[in-house]
């Protein structure tokens, strides 16, 4: 037996198809989100060079998303951001959609350049501190 973290499913045939890490899945409003699906429909955008889909801790749903968008040209995050809100609601169910957008100029990136959520969640939980202080 294999224990990796990841979540998916495996098919009649034997097949293992993967959805996400299990520490990234989002519960909202007793709804899963796999963040890679969100991020994917948001990287189909030509005008978005990276992304990342985070959750939110909320009282009253649990959790809710957050998207952070590094957009490949800088200056017109008003326009993306109606574009990918439009995209999301053609591509996604209601409930995955993005509750939050936060445009970012880079992300963090570990040295394999990959994404660091975790720096990103402690972004979040410090503008949390700030609105409550």
């Amino acid at each position: 037996m294999l224990h990796t973290s990841d979540m998916g499913s495996l098919d009649a045939e034997g097949w293992i198809y993967l959805a996400d890490r299990s520490s990234e899945l989002i519960l909202r409003g007793g709804s899963n989100i796999y963040p890679a699906e969100v991020e994917r429909v948001l990287h189909d955008h030509p005008e978005v060079a990276a992304c990342a889909l985070i959750g939110k801790p909320d009282l009253r749903l649990g959790m809710r998303t957050v998207a952070f968008v590094q957009p490949a040209r800088p200056g017109a995050e008003d326009r993306l951001r109606a574009e990918l809100g439009a995209l999301c609601e053609q591509s996604l169910a209601r409930y995955k959609m993005p509750d939050e957008w936060i445009f970012v100029a880079e992300f963090p990136r570990n040295a394999m350049g990959k994404i660091v959520k975790p720096v990103l969640r402690a972004r979040l939980a410090e503008q949390a501190e700030k609105q409550e202080a």
